[in-house]
């Protein structure tokens, strides 16, 4: 199935089920992806039909893209409602992603201050006390915990290194709420394997978990583009808010994206 590969170092501004308009900024390569996952639901397709020939963008080179992009909104009458870090795998990866954040933050002061710095990141690097620290200033921190299963991670999200689930929701909890978790779910199965996590053997014990880390909010979604995986399913209106209800419940804003 056909699958994206964003722009770099700015994309869009595109509009977010979830977000509102987004003006994209995307610190890999322009012609592949670079994760510490390898989501067989991901829209950017898998990491080895993927492999960039091209560096990463430097950290001035994404302050001026983005300088000028905003000029250019800014001229048009048309300023973003959030600057989402976002794109071809996992911003956090880039060396100099607190650096970036700082930058970003300046620029969005000057020409669009009313907009939110939004991060999309997959937590696997949240242990790092700069990433966490970074992350502390932006608005809206999404960070992903599908499930707390590990049986689960390793056959839908496939860490490309060592992932102990346990000790990210340790990292989650950190935040002190500061954190706004986004889980997806879906149906069907992947190489033969079911990857429905709609079921309560998979939601009570994540539920039990968002207890733990207290988030400001909870984003739930299902799968919405094309994905590099044959058998995947969407998860049903119902089930969605059926889970979204169980969250609220727990005293926790849930958004949903069908």
């Amino acid at each position: 199935m056909s699958t994206i590969i964003y722009p770099s170092p700015i994309f869009g501004p595109v509009h977010s089920r979830r977000l509102g308009l987004s003006l994209g900024i995307n610190l890999l390569p322009a012609d592949g992806k670079v994760c510490s996952f390898d989501c067989v639901y991901c829209e950017c397709g898998f990491n080895e039909d993927h492999r960039p020939t091209l560096p990463l963008p430097t950290r001035e080179e994404v302050a001026e893209a983005l300088r000028q992009r905003l000029e250019k909104m800014q001229q048009e009458g048309r300023m973003p409602d959030v600057l989402t870090f976002a794109g071809n795998g996992e911003p956090t990866c880039h060396p100099h992603f607190p650096e970036i954040i700082d930058d970003t933050i300046l620029l969005r002061n000057k020409y669009c201050p009313q907009a939110k710095v939004s991060v999309l990141s997959n937590s696997t690097l949240i242990h790092r006390p700069a990433v966490h620290d970074a992350l502390m200033r932006v608005d809206n921190n999404i960070l992903k915990l599908d499930t707390v299963s590990a049986e689960y991670i390793r056959r839908v999200d496939h860490p490309q290194g060592s992932y102990d689930v346990g000790m990210v929701i340790e990292r989650l909890k950190a935040f002190d709420g500061h954190v706004i978790i986004q889980t997806m779910f879906m149906q069907g199965e992947a190489a033969g394997e079911s990857v429905d996590n709609t079921g309560s053997e998979y939601v009570l014990p994540w539920l039990d978990a968002l207890k733990e880390i207290q988030p400001q909010q909870v984003m739930i979604y299902t799968i919405d583009r094309e994905t590099p995986t044959p058998g995947l399913l969407k998860a049903t209106p119902e089930q969605l808010d059926g889970i979204a209800a169980q969250v609220r419940q727990l005293g926790i804003a849930c958004s949903v994206s069908y």
